[in-house]
């Protein structure tokens, strides 16, 4: 097994890919957020399909980035620091929905999974593949097994094998979410990183354009709700006040 010792810019474009996607997803949903159409549009069907598709290739790719960043050699300072980042954001994402809606905010989102994914990872880091792909079938197909009544309770939904749960706008508990995270790091153990050396090894203008919201993920996950509310709320109201 090798692991690039450069950048892949198809991560990142990859990345970017997802990016778009969650704020197209997201655009859609806020029409229901904030009451311009009706209740229950976008929940269910393919809406509830892409919601799952976005939120599993954001974690393989955070799963393939652990060992893409530490397959080699275990970077700690580096690790930490990035860790620290994540876990930051997702409390932060819980803090600010506690306020705006108290109902329903965020107790363990994709921000959360992805940190406690990442520390789950390290008992694979050095696993073969194979252990990796299995771990993760395992999740998959025997974790919602073990739901039960004794993981009710705000202390276990991180487990996500609670039989009743309060409502969330966000949950990607470990059951099955770890399952995707295991699976991009199964993918970098196998060698598929050598799949994605198609990108340029000098890129252009264009493909460094394309390559910036994949680098800048975090940063774009936590601001694109405020700015797409916000550009909705504006829009909404010149429909209805001014035209």
């Amino acid at each position: 097994m090798t692991v690039p010792s450069h950048r892949l810019i198809a991560i990142d474009w990859l990345r970017t890919l997802a990016i778009v996607a969650m704020a197209i997803f997201h655009f859609g949903r806020d029409f229901e957020v904030l009451g311009l159409v009706p209740p229950g549009t976008t929940f269910g069907g393919l809406w509830d399909i892409s919601a799952r598709a976005i939120a599993g290739s954001f974690l393989f790719l955070a799963g393939l980035s652990l060992w893409l960043g530490h397959g080699a050699t275990f970077r700690r300072r580096a690790y930490l620091k990035r860790l620290g980042l994540i876990v930051v954001a997702a409390a932060g994402i819980s803090l600010v929905t506690y306020f705006a809606v108290p109902g329903a905010w965020i107790r363990f989102g994709i921000l959360h999974s992805i940190a406690l994914s990442s520390i789950f990872g390290l008992l694979f880091l050095r696993a073969p593949w194979g252990l990796t792909v299995l771990a993760a079938a395992a999740i998959l197909w025997g974790g919602p097994q073990l739901q039960s009544p004794i993981f009710d309770g705000s202390v276990w939904l991180w487990t996500g094998l609670s039989t009743t749960l309060p409502p969330m706008i966000d949950y990607e508990p470990m059951v099955p979410w770890l399952a995707p995270f295991l699976l991009g790091l199964a993918f970098g153990q196998m060698g598929g990183s050598r799949l994605l050396t198609w990108g340029p090894a000098d890129p252009g203008k264009w493909a460094r354009r394309l390559a910036w919201p994949g680098r800048h993920a975090l940063a774009l996950y936590l601001i694109h709700q405020p700015v797409l509310i916000a550009l909705l709320s504006a829009g909404a109201f010149i429909w209805y006040r001014v035209l």
